[in-house]
This record gives C-alpha cells, structure tokens and sequence, in this order.
C-alpha cells in the first residue's frame, strides 16, 4: 500500500507508452511495498547519479536519445540493490560502491560462506560446533584451580519419614538425603513415588517429554544396593530428579520441545547428567523444554503454573518449574540463556538458581548462545541449590568456557559482611527482610536503560542461535515451528544483522565505564607497610540482571 504523504507519481512524458510506464511502476510499488518508488528517477540521467531503491527486483530498461539499454539496466540493477542495503543500514554508498559491494560478495564472501556452512552449519543445535565466539576464561597461562573441597552442609539428622507420600513429596533434598541414609525410605520406593506423581499430574500441567522409567528404577537399585554395602555417595544418593529436555541422556529422546526433533536420539550423555549419575542421583524424566529453548509452548502444548493451571509457566525451563513446585520431583535441572531459569521460577514459586557464566559445563546441551548459555538447579529452598551446584559444577572437559571456579563455602558466609544492591522497583519486603537480617541494602541507579540492553543481547543471542538452527531455518522446517511469533520471527530478523554492528554491540562495557570510573580505581598498596592488615574493599554493586527467553 502507498504510505500516508506518498507522493503521486507524476508523468514520464505526454505519449500513450510513458503513461503506461507509470502505470506499471506504480503497480509494482504497490504489490511489492519494498520502499518508495519515485518514478521521476526513471528519467534520463547521468549513470553515475544514485538511484532511490527500487520496489521490484525486475529490471526495466527506458530508452531515449541520452541513455542507452545498458547504462538503463546498471541504474536500474543499482537502485534494487539499495533496497538490499537498506536492510542492513547500510544505504550510503553511492552506485559504484554498491556494484562492487555487489559484486566482491558474489566473488569472494559467497563461495565462503557456503564452504564454511558445509563444515559447521549442517548439524542442528551446537552440540558439534560450538561457536568460534565462546568465551574461554582461561586467562591468560593460569592453570584451573582445583575445587576438591564440597561444600559443609547443614545437618539433617533425626529426620522421620512422614506417614503421607504427599508430605515425602514435598520433603526437601537434604531431607530425603537423610531418610535414605538412614534406610528409612529406599531409592527405589522414592523412585516409585515421584514417578506416580509425574504420571498423576502430567496431564493437568503438561510438564513432562517422556519418562526415564526404566532407567530411573535401575539407578535406584544401585544407589541402594551400594548402600547396603555401606558405601553412601553424599546428599544426593538415591535421590530422583528431572532434566530439561535439551539435555542429551544415550536413549532416551531429546527433543529440544520442538515438533521437528521430537523422535530424537542422542548418544551423548550431556556432562551435567554424568555429574549428577556419579553422585548417585536418579533421572525419573526429561522435562519439557519450550520449543528450542524459547519460552513454555512444546510441540505437546504449553506447560502450566501449578499454582494457578489457568496461568502458563514461562520461559523455555517450563518443565523443571513445573514439575519441582507440584512435588513431581525433588529437583530438576534447567538452562538460562537470559531468563529462562529466572522466570520460570518466579512464576511458579520455586527456588532456582543461575550460576555464574562457566561454572557448570555445557557438553551434550542444545546450544542457543554459548557466550550465554548457563545450566542450573529448581529445588524448593536455596540450601537444596546449593547442594545441587556443588555436585554439577567443575571444569567439563569439552566445553571450554567452563572451569573449576573456587566458591567459598555458603554455609559459612557471614551475612552481615555482604552490601547488595537495588533498584527503585525492587519490593519493599525483600529490602526489609535483608536488612533486619544484618545485610548492608544500597540504594542506586542504573547508568543505561534496560531497553537497550536488552536489545544489545537479543542481538547476541539471536546471531548465536541462527549459526546453530542455519539449516533448520534453510530447508523451512522453520514453518512447523509451534509458535510462529517466536523463533522463526526473531531468528529471520537475525539474517539481516550486519556482522559490524554484531560485534559494536561488544561496546555495552565501554558504554558502561564510560560513565563510570570503577575500572580507574587503585588498590591502595602504597598505603600499606608490610605488617599492616588490609582494608575491607568497597562495596561492589551489580548491575541488575537482565531477562528474555
């Protein structure tokens, strides 16, 4: 349609044949709505003059006493070009720049790009190729510290086993830790337990991909079977929990939630899976992953929020949320790239949490951005977290942005130590509670908008995610994707990202210390004689974290 303040199109001459000339080009404008057509460019005109963008890809040739058939065509090839260029921001060239442009990408960036895509492109999902991009965090020559020491859990001795398998459900993981233990309860009765309740509720919240059941119920006889012989592996031995199911476990589905993967079989065991296996936990489920990591809609329908089933969980680690708030597992694993674990969680009134880039490895996990991608645990409470992270976490050797990253102990820290910081949205009663407990609560402001940092990392994630799904998107499995206002729309808008511009969006940290000077600060070592004790550090204060998919 012609856009409001379009100018008519005025005559090309007096004759019959200009008026149908006009008519046409008007025509195709029409049709096509590429941009603005202003036919007076049609007229004569030196060659070297740069034509608008054309509306249509034809090439039409207007001859007259000045301007020959050919010089006609190069005006016309150069003014359809510029609608290309217009896409990518890119519409300052005159029209022999654009013609080499043109040409030097037929020449020498195609070729390219089509070897690079047989090497890289041609596998789905990452798990192959891992971005040239990744972040590796191997500073320099430094070697990877050890992280042989575990965390010092809280006691749970006396625990007694409820008469309610509803009240068992609901038990935390250090409790259920104990009752084993203890042999109060066996592996594969708990096993037994959460496997009915997965079946019980499963059609209500539609949280559950397929059940690990034969695999659940041997893990379980082992965990117990080692008991019995008086060798306990730690919190986790015998206990059951889920995986989203973007996580690879040798035959069983991993159907990343998508319509297109769903008779899926990958032999890898994901390196989280092996972590939790060589803890002695039990896999009962793989749990629904929003279709290819994007928001709570599968190929089975849409996860729900147990707390309210006319509501919808959220974010693409639907299933773990899901299924860890109704009592279906103990816990369940999850994965953020920017807000999937986060979401999730709040909305269905769990515990989750989102390590630090790097501190759990990612093999065998579908890849969305490998600069982003972050692995971690729903439980019930944070000491149920804690415990799951310090089994899952550690340098995986195949993944090479992950490291044995030295955490101190949680259950030593004093509180009263910490600052934290928050926003002017942040809510009254977290502030509170923080603060009567001893913990130094700070006011401050953000120094860039959360918009345009959003976009900057929707610029990231979305480049990243198209290198992966390049073939899926290729051969139109893209039109069976489950909601087609999501992926597909976003990951088509990806191809039109010009590579300087991805990579101007790595500028958000110098935007960031241009309007701070944390990174100008000097430690005061000069103050210091060689006995003297050094200063508590300033207070450092984070930015706020940032949500999406």
């Amino acid at each position: 349609m012609l856009q409001d303040g379009y100018p008519l199109p005025r005559p090309l001459g007096s004759t019959r044949s200009s008026n149908i000339l006009c008519f046409l080009l008007l025509f195709f404008s029409i049709i096509t709505s590429c941009c603005a057509v202003n036919p007076s460019h049609f007229l004569p005109q030196d060659q070297d003059q740069d034509p608008p963008c054309l509306a249509f890809s034809p090439t039409f040739t207007y001859v007259d006493s000045k301007n020959n058939s050919k010089s006609s065509e190069k005006i016309s090839e150069v003014a359809s070009l510029r609608c290309a260029f217009d896409l990518f921001d890119a519409n300052f060239f005159n029209g022999e720049k654009i013609r080499e442009v043109a040409n030097g990408a037929k020449e020498f960036n195609i070729p390219i790009i089509r070897a690079n895509r047989k090497l890289v492109a041609s596998v789905n999902g990452g798990l192959n190729n891992p971005s040239s991009l990744v972040f590796n965090p191997e500073w320099g020559s430094e070697k990877p510290q050890s992280i042989d020491k575990r965390f010092s859990y809280p006691s749970f001795s006396g625990t007694k086993r409820p008469e309610s398998e509803e009240d068992v459900a609901f038990m935390s993981v250090l409790e259920l830790g104990d009752l084993i233990k203890t042999k109060q309860i066996t592996s594969e009765e708990l096993t037994n337990i959460f496997l009915r309740r997965l079946k019980r509720y499963n059609h209500v919240l539609e949280a559950v991909v397929s059940y690990t059941e034969e695999l659940a119920y041997k893990q379980a006889r082992e965990a117990d079977a080692l008991l019995a012989r008086g060798v306990y592996l730690g919190p986790l031995h015998g206990i059951p929990y889920g995986l989203k199911d973007i996580i690879s476990v040798p035959k069983y589905k991993t159907t990343w939630g998508s319509n297109t993967f769903k008779d899926q079989v990958l032999d890898i065991e994901a390196w989280v899976y092996k972590r939790l296996k060589a803890a002695g936990a039990v896999l009962v489920a793989k749990l629904v992953s929003g279709s290819l990591a994007y928001d709570d809609i599968w190929y089975g329908g849409r996860t729900r929020n147990p707390w309210n089933i006319e509501e919808f969980s959220t974010g693409s680690s639907a299933g773990p949320a899901a299924c860890t708030s109704a009592g279906m597992v103990p816990f369940a694993i999850g994965s953020e790239t920017a807000g999937s674990i986060t979401y999730p969680a709040a909305r269905c009134g769990v515990t989750a949490l989102r390590p630090t880039f790097g501190t759990v490895g990612r093999t065998g996990v579908m890849s969305i951005s490998e600069s982003l991608d972050k692995l971690g645990p729903f439980c019930r409470s944070t000491t149920d977290c804690t415990v799951i992270l310090d089994a899952i976490r550690g340098r995986d050797p195949d993944d090479p942005s992950s490291r044995d990253s030295p955490l101190d102990d949680p259950f030593l820290v004093d509180i009263t130590k910490l600052t934290v910081g928050y926003l002017d949205d942040a809510e009254e009663e977290v502030i509170h509670i923080l603060a009567t407990k001893g913990v130094n609560m700070v006011p401050f402001k953000l120094n860039y908008t959360v918009e345009s940092v959003q976009g900057i990392l929707n610029f990231t994630m979305d480049v990243d995610m198209l290198a992966h799904f390049d073939e899926w998107q290729r051969s139109g499995q893209d039109d069976d994707y489950e909601s087609h206002d999501q992926w597909p729309t976003e990951l088509q808008r990806a191809r039109m990202i010009p590579a300087v511009d991805y990579v101007q969006a790595l500028a958000l940290a110098m935007a960031y210390q241009s309007a701070t000077d944390h990174h100008k600060q000097r430690p005061p070592i000069d103050d210091l004689g060689p006995n003297d004790s050094i200063p508590n550090p300033p207070a450092v204060i984070y930015p706020a974290r940032l949500l999406h998919h």
